[in-house]
């Protein structure tokens, strides 16, 4: 049966709680979005990964090959910044989308594992610790108050962004077949190559809107 523990931001460094759990082969600590803010979950981490005498693996998934140098480089930082003479740290990133497939791959008897409260995953974005909990019977501990999620597109914004760019594309098609059609010759060219100008502006102007 899977078991199921939150820690608070509010732990301290030399918590009881933590000094009776049994030793553990290892931690491995589910890494969310690249650009969040995990630093202040570090020290948590080294708390338990001190008190249960494990090693650390800090995991993370990718799927843009440009982004995983950055990511990999952060998750060498905050394995080095954990590591000490008790706690030894590695990191990993695996090219998935699928947390359960890659902890079950990555998973030794005797590892805990560790996520985030506000981690999500999945088309619905459920809680990653109710997914994990569904799906595998191993310890997993949540630690929760210390990471700020990215805020994520709703659905309707998404709508809203998309409607945006094939406005702007369907409008200047239009205004290139007018062009075309009452054009004629080398003025016909210069009016189609002027009006990519502002159409390109505009599409760089509506991204920039949507961040």
């Amino acid at each position: 049966m899977t078991k199921i523990e939150t820690i608070p931001a509010t732990l301290t460094s030399a918590p009881a709680a933590l000094s009776e759990l049994e030793p553990a082969h290892r931690l491995i600590v589910l890494v969310p979005d690249p650009e969040a803010d995990t630093l202040p979950a570090l020290h948590r981490i080294w708390e338990l990964a001190n008190a249960r005498r494990a090693h650390v693996l800090f995991l993370s998934l990718c799927t843009d090959f440009k982004q995983e140098p950055s990511l990999r480089r952060s998750l060498i930082t905050m394995a080095a910044m954990v590591q000490d003479g008790q706690v030894h740290a590695e990191a990993k990133v695996e090219k998935e989308t699928n947390w359960v497939d890659s902890v079950k791959r990555n998973y030794q008897p005797g590892d805990t594992i560790l996520c985030f409260a506000e981690q999500r995953a999945g088309l619905l974005h459920r809680p990653l610790s109710q997914i994990l909990q569904s799906n595998l019977s191993t310890p997993i501990y949540i630690l929760s108050g210390l990471y700020q999620p990215k805020p994520r597109w709703s659905l309707l914004s998404q709508i809203a962004a998309w409607m945006g760019f094939l406005g702007i594309l369907a409008g200047f098609f239009v205004l290139q077949i007018n062009i075309i059609q009452s054009s004629k010759g080398g003025l016909e060219s210069i009016l189609l190559i002027f009006s990519l100008i502002p159409e390109y502006w505009l599409i760089i102007f509506w991204n920039s809107l949507l961040g």
